[in-house]
């Protein structure tokens, strides 16, 4: 390895060498996750040639069929995580129920929450996916951890990261000083340190949702995509460009980047799912990285972080990247949100909230 190049390895290690208290749990810990992450990232790229590839033929806890990977992914993060000794519990969207560490390991002072494959749907066409997670302390050690124990709002992450497994393996973390991205060197089997202090533009000119939901989006999510689009001619006065990965990570990874805004709002279908991402293991990780790269994290109403779970797997709507487009995006819900309040027709407040308007050249006579 060429001189002046930090491996993961050593970046933990510095990091606790900061705080005297540090045991080493915690380097520990990251350390045993990039072995995860390495084994993953090995199936993924083998794919068809180990039979990884397709459905599972099941449905995990939130209704939806699992991928082969999803269940292997899953296995992985388990198994090389629970026998270390730093985590008391995981949680995983994979599971029904949280996973407290067998009694024959030693149970450690942090919880885990994962997503072990996000954006599985994409396996089959073979366009990058990754895995997402998200570091809690235990509140007491020694004790049996309880589902509650992994309720704790978004500040309270000691640890947050992804990695991207794409034509490159790459993994993002952030301890909340900053965002470093390191990536794969599979000559020497470590990661290294490529992307320090990564930060994102605080505008851009470019976004990416989901635009065959727009009939179930509420008005203010409308109305700012509608802007985007009118370009120069709108009250933007500049052309946007419009991204769908379908991939968690390897959206956040190009606004961290290149800038740029992501949406996956609150719509309509069904009340009882304000939002498609999961709290714990999808928004939280995301955001805290988001914002520590200078960017902005948000329901649309108020900053993600600060939302208090009430269950394991709690979903919400999220926005986050580039800071001026999400104030945008809180502004417009809070106008909307007054004159909802107020009573007021939306027509009449500038909710003109269609994405495509039916002009005509015949208008009613007067």
């Amino acid at each position: 390895m060429p001189r002046g190049l930090k491996t993961l390895t050593r970046w933990t290690i510095e990091a606790e060498h900061k705080h005297p208290e540090s045991t080493g749990d915690f380097s520990g810990l990251l350390n045993v996750i990039a072995t995860a992450v390495k084994v993953i990232a090995n199936q993924v790229n083998k794919g068809a040639l180990v039979g990884a590839l397709g459905s599972a033929d099941v449905e995990n806890v939130q209704g939806e069929v699992q991928k082969k990977l999803d269940v292997i992914s899953n296995d992985v993060m388990i198994n090389e995580i629970q026998w270390a000794g730093h985590v008391a519990a995981m949680a995983s969207e994979e599971m029904a129920d949280i996973y407290p560490v067998p009694d024959e390991y030693r149970r450690g002072k942090y919880l885990l929450v994962f997503d072990p494959l996000d954006g599985s749907s994409n396996i089959d066409v073979n366009i990058s996916v990754g895995t997402i997670f998200s570091v809690l302390r235990a509140p007491e050690t020694g004790r049996s951890p309880t589902a509650e124990d992994f309720l704790q709002p978004g500040t309270e992450q000691v640890c947050a990261g992804f990695a991207v497994y794409g034509p490159a393996t790459m993994l993002v973390l952030t301890v909340g000083e900053g965002v470093d991205g390191f990536t794969l060197d599979r000559e020497i089997g470590a990661f290294i340190l490529t992307h320090p202090q990564m930060t994102i533009p605080e505008t851009t000119s470019e976004f990416a949702i989901n635009a065959s939901n727009e009939r179930f989006w509420e008005p203010p999510v409308r109305r700012y995509v509608a802007e985007c689009l009118e370009g120069v001619t709108g009250p933007r006065e500049r052309d946007f460009n419009m991204r769908w990965v379908a991939s968690a990570v390897a959206e956040t990874y190009r606004i961290l980047a290149r800038g740029g805004v992501f949406l996956y709002p609150a719509d309509q279908r069904d009340p009882s799912r304000p939002g498609k991402l999961r709290l714990l293991y999808e928004c939280n990780p995301i955001a805290l990285i988001i914002e520590q790269a200078g960017g902005a994290a948000s329901t649309g109403r108020r900053r993600i972080l600060e939302v208090e779970p009430s269950e394991l797997h709690q979903r919400a709507p999220l926005a986050f990247g580039s800071r001026e487009e999400v104030r945008r995006i809180e502004a417009h819900h809070a106008e909307y949100d007054r004159t909802v309040a107020a009573g007021l027709d939306e027509s009449g407040n500038g909710f003109d909230t269609s994405l495509f308007n039916t002009r005509s050249l015949f208008r009613s006579a007067l």
